[in-house]
């Protein structure tokens, strides 16, 4: 066990210090809480800057042979593909403790949670095997049910609603991709004569084309009804508004993120010919999520849903991106994982910081902010320009570089022409709706029934440097992400390039 390990290692090890803390202890359990996530994010950055780009692969790999019997490894391993993802994950659990640092109710609970369901989503971009991976993925979702029931908001939606909602949809997504882990698992087994769940060992193994066109359904429904891929999506939006501010920021940071990842990871990598054959399908419905959900934020008068269902049509981009099947839109569709993560958590602990004061989240109630609290409206502009898109914000190259491999993609096929251009015409939709929202909220006339509203505070300040940073600094230097994630994409595509051309003839051709 090593540095990876570590990762996840440090929230756990926070959470269970902090069940030996008494209750009535509430400084010194949210210190411990940041002191763990900020030594998983001094780890985090470490292991970035110190990976040899120049090598490639998998590194600083890990292996401990766990039930040899069925081929399950403790197999960690980081790529550049995972590595993003990872620091993703650690910069916004650090910042998530500092959204949530005025939280009075049953503090100790809250973080022991908080903790474990950033150790969850970090474990599944560190995972190399896949039983591990499911793991992981499942042990997300108890703690955000909880913490939606308990610290959840009732607005639009009761809390109890939103949580239940949000459970069963990633539940019945996990069915079905554990179903398609099962037969990807089985057949392999049934090939090769070896148990084996190593993601790049199953990567080797030749399946036939019918067994990758319907595993890969199978696991496609899980990833994307977790990306929130329409008509899946209608629980994300809910979730969101329902869960408390840090849930919310980890939920549209990185849990959706999985989603994107897995898809790439394992559809892709071990499932080619599958993914060839439901590329078509994966654009038409991510059209959908692109204009469609932009439609309906722009119909949104709360502050959390205008956020939620743009951060479902987001998603369509970066599904547009995998679909690509191409070097350029699967990096895109990386990069953009990772930009709208910074952008989303962002967004959420500024609308958090508000309704925890005021307790409203309807934007013709809220005007003139600005006015009062000059350092939110900065996070409000910061996250709302990177939404839209603009040049110097880490957002741009990402999206950018989608639309070119979509385009690039689109070469001879008018179908896939008509819904790159749809997709690429809802960045208009994404501005109006962003405007408005900024707008709306922190300018015109001063509110004078708001001029008790302090602004914030130095710990209220830390998602705002950190996650504002990120954003700047991304979009200032984006080969900082960009070289990084190519490193990993690069490899991938090359190795299933051929499957992909041999694969033409079965249909699903872009």
């Amino acid at each position: 066990m090593g540095l990876l390990t570590a990762l996840f290692l440090a929230p756990i090890i926070g959470a269970l210090i902090i069940v030996f803390i008494p209750k009535d202890e509430h400084k010194t359990i949210k210190s411990v809480a940041a002191v763990a996530t900020f030594a998983s994010l001094a780890i985090c950055l470490y292991v970035y800057f110190a990976y040899d780009q120049a090598a490639g692969g998998l590194q600083f790999t890990e292996f401990i042979s766990w039930l040899p019997d069925f081929g399950i490894n403790y197999s960690m391993g980081v790529d550049g593909i995972s590595l993003p993802m990872a620091l993703l994950t650690a910069l916004i659990g650090f910042s998530a403790i500092y959204a949530s640092w005025n939280i009075e109710k049953r503090p100790k609970e809250f973080f022991i949670l908080l903790l474990i369901l950033i150790a969850g989503v970090m474990g599944t971009f560190v995972a190399q095997d896949l039983f591990i991976f499911f793991l992981f993925y499942e042990v997300v979702v108890i703690p955000i049910y909880i913490m939606v029931l308990i610290w959840g908001s009732t607005k639009r939606v009761s809390k109890e609603y939103a949580g239940m909602k949000l459970t069963i949809y990633l539940l019945i997504g996990s069915a079905f991709l554990l179903a398609g882990l099962i037969a990807l698992v089985v057949k392999s087994q049934g090939l090769t004569g070896n148990w084996s769940f190593e993601i790049s060992q199953l990567a080797q193994v030749k399946f036939d084309d019918k067994f990758q066109i319907v595993t890969f359904a199978l696991m496609a429904l899980g990833f994307t009804s977790l990306l929130s891929m329409w008509p899946f999506h209608s629980w994300s939006p809910d979730g969101y508004a329902g869960a408390p501010t840090a849930v919310s920021m980890i939920h549209a940071g990185v849990l959706k993120k999985i989603g994107g990842y897995g898809l790439i990871r394992i559809g892709l990598f071990i499932l080619p010919v599958g993914a060839k054959f439901w590329a078509p399908w994966i654009i038409g419905l991510a059209v959908m999520n692109v204009a469609y959900a932009a439609l309906i934020a722009l119909a949104q008068k709360d502050l959390k849903y205008v956020v939620g269902y743009s951060s479902v049509s987001h998603m369509g981009y970066v599904l547009i991106g995998v679909a690509s099947l191409n070097i350029i839109g699967v990096n895109g569709a990386v990069a953009n994982m990772f930009a709208h993560g910074v952008m989303s958590a962002l967004f959420f602990s500024m609308i958090g910081y508000v309704y925890d004061k005021t307790h409203v989240r309807s934007i013709p109630d809220l005007g003139g902010l600005a006015h009062q609290i000059p350092r939110i409206a900065t996070g409000f502009m910061l996250a709302g320009m990177a939404s839209l898109g603009l040049p110097g914000l880490v957002s741009f190259v990402p999206e950018f570089t989608i639309f070119i491999g979509t385009w690039k993609a689109a070469q001879g096929n008018p179908a896939v022409m008509v819904a790159a251009v749809l997709a690429i015409s809802g960045i208009i939709i994404t501005a109006l709706y962003t405007l408005r929202l900024l707008a709306n909220t922190l300018f015109g006339p001063r509110r004078e029934e708001y001029d008790w509203l302090p602004d914030a505070n130095v710990p209220e300040m830390v998602p705002l440097v950190v996650l504002g940073f990120v954003l700047i600094v991304g979009g200032m230097f984006p080969f900082l992400l960009m070289d990084m994630i190519n490193n990993g994409v690069e490899p991938l595509m090359t190795h299933i390039g051929p499957v992909l051309e041999a694969a033409s003839k079965i249909g699903g051709n872009l």
